[in-house]
């Protein structure tokens, strides 16, 4: 019998305009050959489960034939990815490095959803997980009652027989008032009809988390930007990145979504201005996957705007040997501060500015990285079958920020904060908000028992 070759097949393809994308035999050939590629490679045994139960299957089932495989074989691998991106960031076969393997392996995973979200649908936990806008708006609409009904055993039990999301998972309360909702009180909402005229160095794409579940980060990043004379703008209207939908193979729903932002940020950007993206798996949405997804003229709107996506850190950073960047800070998170690179902000290869601002601050000494994953990613650690998994998978993170015996623990990922407040029992902050509390008189003294001032020369 031949050898499986590593290059690509005639089947490889991560556009879905493509006609071979959704080719079942052609997506059939890649993954023999990507399955191969990986059981040669092993260098991504410790992330996701994905690729120990390949590992698994092919030397303890197969005896090493990626051929033998059946369907129920390769769900087993592809269901247990959750996109945490960390093995293509590792991977040495990208076509981010150009090799000419051109293997990525979480695209043939979204190829592979997006072929069953066609065939057979997407489930009613996938829909309601798949649109945290809808999600937020009746909870809302409840006056807090679904917050203190997540905290109920019997209506977490009927929720995980319903809808599948494990009744043990801490959920994030929603907020009585949406971000949108402040600014608009606070007059900060740009006029559509002015935008060309004012359009400001940054428009917040504040991110349906932020929208609806933690506003005070929004107002901590808007705090930050406005301490250091950016001019920011705040749009009406945007929706969910639709990373939630598409985890799932939903391109239909992502497509909206995107197309929908696109509408209100175009003329935005067409004026000069940044997208700020406070969340990195929005960013990363926008800045990577929007660009290979959408379709038509859309495509090509996504195109430009990625160009001007920033994670806030990234901006502030850039900015850091101009005058107006303040470093008047009257507050300090103490010596040491432990902080977590989110996975969707390494795969941006932009650098952790964030931890490199907090070092910034007088009194810090030491701001360390942990680049393990949480093990959240996106939906899955709500799930029944994804709760145990990111728990064992976010060990390390858990224990390696721990091991740093530091009383503020920092992550760009708001999702992040909460995997750790449960596991770990500590939440983390953003690092605009740690900068903001930075920039105020005691902004530490409701975590810290003797918060320090910043009177100490800041570390290099």
């Amino acid at each position: 019998m031949a050898n499986i070759s590593y290059q690509p097949t005639e089947g490889l393809c991560y556009d879905p305009s493509d006609p071979r994308y959704w080719d079942k035999e052609a997506l059939a050939g890649e993954i023999t050959r990507v399955f191969e590629v990986c059981h040669g490679c092993r260098m991504c045994f410790k992330y996701c489960d994905s690729f120990p139960n390949l590992f698994d299957l092919l030397d303890n089932k197969y005896d090493g034939d990626v051929r033998k495989l059946d369907g129920k074989d390769t769900a087993k691998v592809m269901d247990a990815c959750f996109q945490c991106k960390l093995c293509e960031v590792q991977c040495p076969y990208t076509p981010r490095d150009s090799h000419e393997f051109q293997l990525d392996f979480p695209k043939l995973v979204h190829r592979y959803r997006a072929i069953q979200a066609r065939d057979h649908g997407t489930s009613l936990r996938e829909k309601v997980l798949g649109n945290p806008d809808r999600t937020g708006a009746m909870a809302r609409s409840s006056l807090g009652l679904a917050n203190a009904m997540n905290r109920v055993k019997l209506h977490r039990w009927f929720m995980e027989k319903v809808l599948g999301i494990h009744r043990e998972k801490q959920l994030p309360d929603f907020a009585g008032q949406t971000f949108e909702r402040w600014a608009k009180t606070e007059d900060r909402i740009a006029d559509p009809k002015t935008v060309a005229d004012t359009p400001g160095e940054v428009v917040l794409f504040q991110t349906c988390y932020v929208q609806h579940n933690e506003p005070q980060l929004g107002r901590d990043t808007i705090e930050v930007m406005e301490k250091n004379g950016v001019e920011v703008r705040c749009a009406a209207g945007l929706r969910c990145c639709g990373m939630p939908a598409w985890e799932h193979g939903d391109l239909d729903t992502l497509r909206k979504q995107a197309g929908h932002n696109l509408d209100i940020l175009m003329p935005h950007v067409d004026a000069g201005a940044k997208v700020m993206a406070i969340n990195p798996t929005c960013s990363m949405m926008m800045r990577r996957e929007w660009p290979e997804l959408l379709q038509g003229i859309d495509r090509e709107r996504a195109q430009q705007l990625s160009e001007a996506v920033v994670d806030p850190g990234e901006f502030l950073w850039s900015i850091r040997k101009q005058e107006r960047f303040n470093t008047d800070f009257k507050s300090s998170p103490g010596e040491q501060v432990a902080y977590h690179a989110p996975c969707h902000l390494r795969a941006q290869a932009v650098g952790f500015r964030g931890r490199n601002l907090i070092r910034k601050i007088p009194g810090v000494k030491a701001v360390d990285n942990v680049l393990e994953c949480c093990g959240h990613n996106g939906t899955y650690a709500m799930t029944v079958e994804g709760f145990e998994p990111s728990a064992r998978i976010g060990k390390k993170a858990f224990d390696q920020m721990a091991e740093q015996q530091a009383q503020v623990w920092v992550t760009d990922c708001p999702l992040a904060a909460v995997q750790f407040e449960q596991h770990a029992g500590v939440r983390p902050l953003h690092p605009m908000s740690v900068l903001a509390r930075a920039y105020r008189e005691d902004g530490f003294s409701d975590i810290l028992p003797s918060a320090p001032t910043s009177d100490s020369e800041p570390s290099s």
